[in-house]
């Protein structure tokens, strides 16, 4: 027995051995397949890193775990103290440690885009723009590379762009809104469906398109005209940066752009270096794009069509940043997933609620005190949100299946995504009424009713709404109505400027309602207000004589009520007559 077990102890240990043997023959390669996916850590020095903490990460080898973890906790001491640059510094570390370490990543951006940036003033807007890009391109093009499964990163990312850049929290917020819409703009514009088809489908590769012989006769001319032209991945980013930085090239390259102007050649490799763009540069894939327009776009009421979302607009990459996470993900009803599924659906009432972009020049002051002439303005650019009515379907479809999706599985998940579906829908009903799409309002109305039945809903339409109105003005105190009064009917003369006449109307319609209102339930103790069509002057005379408005917006006004409200303008002039007399009988009695 003892020679058998001796037997099968060598056998073992050769067989062992073999197998090690084998093992370690693949050991290269197997080491050269996790960096190809970058599944192991980065072996390169920290830069700027302190001798100490440079030592220890070479020397302890497997151990670096220990340090993140030490790193870690000192980062979150000095965010807590406000220490925020220097934070970002330790997480730069970390993340060169440990890049598969997704919460450094969603840390660093963060700490970039919400507390860095509000250390600078609100005054240098362009530098806090600086630290939120910064935050949001260091998640896009650097840490969901890395941690393509993380959904905390993408929500992370649909977050600053939903949140920090859509919404008004920040004082810089309409300059971030400006950038990200004209940095995108030269790209996309005022794209159509079949623009984006034409993005999607043309191809990704360089070599591909200038197989097209017509597209490399193009492309050598260009090369002929200026040797920058090379043919490499820099050309398409050099030729979309014709338009704005002319005085780089040759004079004779905007010759050739004359004579291919129109040709097919031209065209194609527009598209294909807009495409290009967005894919290298934005991280945007066109094909995705196109899916998200089909299923989130506004409807056009005509065809009953989905028109493409508008990517000027923070909340379209919210959505396309959240839709990407949520197909990364595998878990279906977790917390990361709930709240990246309420991105979607509040990024979708926003642009409901404020989803048309206007950015116009506004001429600004330089004197502080006032006292420059008008000749001393400067234009500078605004930027004015208005609703759009056409991206209720979309919203209302999201949330429909969202809530039918989570149904039998979170309660709590699916009563507040109700309570906030209902207030929707009591929002959506007001808005159409007001926008005069009754038949809309109602359609919204009798699902609100089936939906969440309450004696509120009981009434009908047109009840319901004024109720909402009168309910509003209370909230509002008597004594602000003449103010909310005269806003909302500047903001009526604002619209109909832009040619924005349903919202308007509505505007108007909604100030008339609660000028009703009050007269009707404060006839004692209400505070005094003027005739409806005294106020409806002020609000021009007011529109007219705020140089914060472009000249050709007041102009544009006066001339559409001069033409297209006759009616109006003969009031106006009523009003305009007796003002003046009057303000002439309050300076001659002064006088006195």
């Amino acid at each position: 027995m003892k020679t058998r077990d001796r037997l099968i102890s060598f056998f073992c240990i050769v067989i062992a051995a073999a197998l090690l043997i084998a093992a370690s023959g693949q050991l290269n390669y197997i080491n050269s397949q996790r960096k190809e996916m970058k599944l192991i850590s980065s072996d390169q020095p920290l830069k700027n890193a302190p001798p100490s903490l440079a030592f220890a990460t070479v020397a302890m080898g497997a151990f670096r775990g220990l340090v993140v973890d030490i790193l870690w906790m000192r980062a979150d001491k000095l965010k807590e103290k406000g220490q925020f640059f220097d934070a970002k510094q330790l997480a730069d570390w970390i993340t060169t440690l440990q890049p598969r370490f997704a919460s450094v990543w969603q840390f660093q951006a963060w700490n970039m885009a919400y507390n860095i940036s509000v250390a600078i003033p609100a005054a240098q807007a362009d530098q806090r723009w600086k630290w939120v890009k910064n935050g949001y391109e260091l998640l896009r093009d650097q840490g969901i590379p890395l941690n393509p499964k993380s959904i905390d990163l993408y929500q992370e990312l649909g977050r600053i762009f939903q949140h920090k850049i859509g919404d008004v929290t920040d004082d810089a917020h309409k300059y971030y809104k400006i950038r990200l819409a004209e940095s995108i703009a030269p790209l996309l514009g005022n794209a159509d469906e079949q623009f984006f088809d034409s993005l999607a489908a043309t191809p990704k590769d360089l070599d591909i398109l200038v197989s097209d012989p017509n597209v490399a006769v193009f492309l050598d001319a260009l090369y002929q005209a200026d040797s920058t032209f090379v043919l490499n991945d820099q050309l398409p980013a050099k030729y979309l940066s014709l338009r704005q930085n002319p005085v780089r090239f040759d004079p004779k390259v905007f010759e050739v752009l004359d004579v291919y102007r129109t040709s097919a050649a031209m065209q194609k490799f527009d598209v294909f270096a807009k495409a290009w763009q967005l894919r290298k540069v934005w991280k945007l894939e066109p094909e995705m794009m196109v899916q998200l327009n089909q299923t989130y776009g506004p409807i056009d009421w005509d065809s009953g069509k989905h028109l493409p979302l508008d990517w000027r607009h923070p909340d379209s990459h919210a959505i396309y940043w959240a839709v990407k996470g949520l197909e990364a993900t595998s878990d279906n009803f977790n917390i990361n997933k709930t709240n990246t599924d309420r991105i979607v659906l509040h990024s979708l009432q926003n642009l409901f609620r404020y989803g048309k972009i206007f950015i116009y020049e506004s001429p600004v002051e330089n004197d502080p005190n006032g006292l420059t002439e008008r000749k001393d303005y400067i234009p500078e650019k605004d930027i004015f949100l208005r609703p759009d009515l056409r991206m209720f379907e979309p919203y209302n479809s999201a949330v429909m299946k969202v809530l039918e999706e989570y149904s039998a599985a979170k309660r709590m998940t699916v009563e507040s995504l109700q309570n906030g579906h209902r207030n929707m829908l009591i929002n959506a009903v007001l808005m159409f009424y007001q926008g005069g799409h009754e038949k809309h309002a109602q359609k919204i109305y009798e699902q609100l009713r089936s939906l969440y039945p309450r004696d509120e809903f009981k009434v009908s339409l047109i009840v319901f709404a004024k109720s909402r109105f009168i309910e509003e003005a209370k909230s509002i105190g008597i004594h602000d109505a003449s103010e909310m009064i005269l806003m909302l009917l500047r903001e009526a003369n604002f619209r109909y400027a832009l040619r924005d006449d349903e919202t308007a109307f509505s505007r108007e319609q909604m100030a008339k309602e609660i000028y009703d209102h009050y007269n009707k339930e404060f006839d004692e103790n209400r505070v005094s207000l003027p005739p409806f069509s005294r106020l409806k002057f002020l609000a021009v005379f007011d529109f007219c004589n705020d140089l914060q408005y472009p000249a050709q917006l007041r102009q544009s006004l006066l001339k559409r009520i001069q033409v297209e409200r006759p009616e109006l303008e003969k009031e106006l002039r009523e009003q305009e007559t007796q003002f003046r007399s009057e303000l002439e009988d309050t300076q001659g009695q002064t006088s006195q």
